[in-house]
């Protein structure tokens, strides 16, 4: 009877045991989140980056970032100390830190907003070149293509240049062939502007 009554329990609670094993393999990752972001906080902010040269994560795509980790870890895209970082890195690596740098939130500056001569020549150019046909209507990214708005402009400024001068090789060509039309007063506006959105 006694034999009876405990197998009824542990039958009883196998389901409350398995759903909150389930729930403790699901929670496990998120609680390891802090852990694999603090070597990427540590330069890049916590979503929003206070340091010059070193781009804002937050609010970016994990295709991207796996991209750019596999660039890194692979020397296709030179860019210390992010070699040495992803070197040792697997590829499931790669996916862990990409996804938890998308928990990072979206950056947030009180920068002054761009001068209305400013916002109609870079809008004109964000026509022109249709960068919102990639980076997104709000230029917050999609997929594998990155998030711009509210980037660090001298990093902004930094890229751009070296996607025009071929320094900065993209996953795919598009990006350096719409940088060969831009001047160097283009690039300029479209960084002071996207930094600003």
């Amino acid at each position: 009877m006694l034999h009876s009554v405990g197998s009824r329990m542990i039958r009883g609670l196998l389901p409350a045991l398995g759903t909150l094993l389930t729930g403790a393999a699901l929670a496990a990752p998120d609680a390891a989140v802090p852990e694999r972001l603090a070597p990427c906080v540590a330069c890049h902010g916590a979503g929003t980056s206070e340091t010059e040269g070193v781009p804002s994560l937050g609010g970016q795509m994990p295709d991207y970032v796996v991209t750019q980790l596999f660039q890194f870890r692979e020397k296709q895209r030179e860019a210390p100390p992010m070699n040495d970082v992803a070197a040792g890195f697997s590829d499931d690596d790669l996916r862990t830190y990409a996804d938890a740098v998308g928990t990072l939130p979206p950056p947030t500056r009180t920068a002054d907003p761009a001068d209305p001569a400013l916002t109609a020549r870079a809008q004109a150019l964000v026509s022109k070149h249709q960068c919102n046909s990639c980076h997104g209507a709000d230029l917050a990214g999609r997929d594998a293509i990155p998030r711009i708005r509210d980037q660090r402009e001298e990093y902004l400024l930094k890229a751009l240049a070296g996607y025009k001068s071929n320094a900065r090789p993209g996953y795919d060509p598009a990006m350096n062939e719409v940088a060969q039309e831009l001047s160097e007063a283009d690039i300029k506006d479209l960084a002071a502007y996207v930094s600003r959105l």
